[in-house]
């Protein structure tokens, strides 16, 4: 899996995984922005079948602040302040890796 995602193994039903991980999320400060439920949206557009999945959009307040303050830009760049993203990026892994040990822990 490449390294910009996070991700474990859980032994539960996919729906009870779902509300552990928002769970979770907002144990760690997280709130959802975004939701995009990816079995949907392919058997609308394309009529294809894949096995359900959910990209659930975290967001943290304080860390977008911050990351705004490093980079006024931060949504259409990659940024120049990098040093500065890096630790709003590694306060955010630590938070939802935090978050992803909670889950394997409640199997």
């Amino acid at each position: 899996m490449a390294d910009y995602t996070m991700h474990t193994i859980v032994d539960r039903p996919y729906e009870e995984t779902v509300e552990a991980v928002r769970g979770e999320q907002a144990e760690a400060g997280f709130g959802i922005l975004t939701e995009i439920d990816l079995n949907a949206m392919l058997k609308n557009g394309l009529d294809v079948d894949v096995p359900p999945q959910v990209i659930l959009g975290a967001r943290r307040t304080e860390l977008a602040h911050r990351a705004l303050e490093a980079e006024a830009s931060i949504a259409a760049t990659a940024g120049e302040n990098g040093d500065a993203l890096r630790a709003v990026a590694a306060d955010a892994r630590e938070r939802l890796a935090t978050a992803l040990a909670a889950l394997e822990g409640s199997n």
